[in-house]
This record gives structure tokens, sequence and C-alpha cells, in this order.
């Protein structure tokens, strides 16, 4: 890594010339220059731009361009695998993290439903018992009765004129113990043919409310729109990638004066590696700045 490193040093060093005069011949920033010759790749963009940077910086110094690659891909080649490893856990990790959201959703989804059918299923047999008849004759209001209570089997009604009675029987009561023949007591006649219609009404069974369907999700309003239509124009040599609706990113080196275009349905998602020698628009509208020259800014999202 320091021979790597030293190699541009040298060369440079020995033309007399200063990190400023080299980025104004090749358009790096002095930073990435910097960080070139120190071997810190931590603060270098994608791998696939810096090998351009590297060619770029061994041509201005009359070095050899494959060496310099070669050195280049030798000492930063660990550095880059590990990025990678750590890219692919990153992805990983969102990934389960997804998932676990989409299972609590779905859990959430299944106690509502079941909470939703035990309500409805308490409201059913609650409906079921059926409320007490209007037509059931009240206990008070029978006839043959004292306070409310049943008179005794043999007890006349007071309020009877006494000359309507008959006369009394001497003769010895019935063997069961009941009145004595020809004679039924018009009250308790009556007190039967009470008791037997009311016995004969049936009581209506309350019928169970109808069960009303639960709420569904309100369907959202679509959202119809223009598609997205990205311009980048480059005023300092920068490195940028673009990943158009999900699909696989996209990575151009931009030189000054250089524009280019993308074209989206829903999304772009866009990496810019010297946020201040870009000029962007979308859809014809000036968008940023995102930041001063030589910072990196990543995934910066447009939607519809």
């Amino acid at each position: 890594m320091e021979q790597f490193g030293e190699l541009f040093t040298q060369a440079r060093e020995r033309r007399g010339l200063t990190l400023e005069d080299v980025a104004v011949k090749t358009r790096i920033h002095p930073d990435f220059l910097r960080a070139l010759e120190e071997s810190n790749f931590a603060k270098l963009p994608d791998q696939v731009f810096v090998k351009g940077f590297v060619r770029a910086y061994a041509q201005s110094l009359g070095l050899d361009e494959d060496d310099a690659l070669r050195r280049f891909v030798e000492a930063a080649g660990p550095f880059y695998d590990k990025q990678s490893d750590l890219e692919r856990l990153r992805r990983k990790q969102a990934e389960d993290e997804r998932k676990r959201q989409a299972n609590r959703k779905v859990l959430a989804a299944a106690v509502g439903v079941a909470l939703l059918g035990l309500l409805l299923l308490l409201t059913r047999e609650q409906s079921a018992v059926p409320p007490p008849s209007p037509d059931a004759p009240a206990e008070s209001d029978s006839p043959g009765t004292i306070e409310g209570k049943a008179k005794p089997e043999g007890v006349a009604d007071t309020e009877q004129d006494s000359s309507a009675l008959p006369a009394p029987d001497l003769s010895p009561p019935s063997p069961l113990g009941g009145e004595p023949p020809g004679q039924t007591p018009p009250s308790l006649s009556r007190e039967g043919d009470d008791r037997g219609a009311g016995a004969s009404v049936p009581r209506e069974a309350a019928s169970s409310p109808a069960t009303k369907p639960a709420p569904g999700r309100p369907a959202g309003p679509s959202l119809p729109g223009e598609a997205l239509v990205l311009e980048l124009e480059a005023h300092e040599m920068s490195w940028v990638v673009v990943q158009v609706d999900g699909e696989s990113p996209q990575e151009a080196l931009l030189r000054p004066g250089e524009k280019v275009q993308w074209k989206a349905n829903a999304k772009l998602l866009v990496t810019l590696g010297n946020a201040g020698g870009v000029h962007v628009e979308l859809n014809g509208v000036p968008q940023g700045p995102y930041g001063p020259s030589g910072t990196v800014v990543r995934d910066i999202l447009f939607t519809r």
C-alpha cells in the first residue's frame, strides 16, 4: 500500500507539481489525489471510479497507466473486498428487518380477526336470550287470589251475594276431599279456565339480530403522474450512480460539460461523487444543491 501511494508522490515531486496543479490538469479534486497518495481508500469513491482516477493521475505524471492500475488493485483489493462484505451484510440485515415487520403485521391482523370473531359470538349469545312475554298474566290479577296468593280450595269469594249461594249440603264430603258432587265454585272454575288459557299461550322466541359484516379497508386513491426524467450536467469531474425503479445501479464518470439523462416510472435513487460539481434537474425543475465540491452524497431518492 505504501509503494502504491509513493509512486504518485515521488513522480509529482520530481516534476515540481502541487496537488492543486495536478487537480487542474486532471480535473480530479485535490482531496481524492491526496487520498491516492496516502492510500486512504476510505476517502475514495467506489472502486470503478477510483480506477479512472488512477489512470488519469498516472497519465498526467507520465507513468505507465497499466502498472499503476495493477499496483492499485493489489493495494486496495482487500479494502474493497471488505466493503463488499459489509454491504452484503447490511442488505441482509435490512431484508431480515423487513421480514420481521411483515410477520408482525400478519400476527396483528390475526389477533384482530380473532377478537372481532369473539365479540360477534358474545353479541349473538346475548341477543338469543328472549325477553319476558307481555301476554303472560300477572300473578296478582289472577281470579281466586287473596293479596296475590291463591285461595285454598273450598273458600268462596267474600264479595259474592249471599243470596246467590246454594243451600248448604250436610252430606259427608267426598272421599277425595274435594267439593260435594254437583257443586263447583265459580271462582275455581274461572281460575282453571284462566290458568289453562295462560298456559296455552306460547312465548315468541326473540330472533337474533343480523350480523353486520366487518368493515373493509378502503381502497387508496391511485396516484397517476408523468414519468420521472432526471438530467445531470457536470461542471466538474464527478462520478454518479443511478438506480432506476429498483433495477441494477448504473454508474457513470462525468467530465465538465457532459450531460446524462435517466427516465423512470416510479423512483430514482442517486449517489453523487462530487455533489457541488453536478447540476441536477428533475422534469426540468432544478434540484439541490446537495453539498459543496468534493462531497459524496449517497441515496438521494426521487419519487412521484
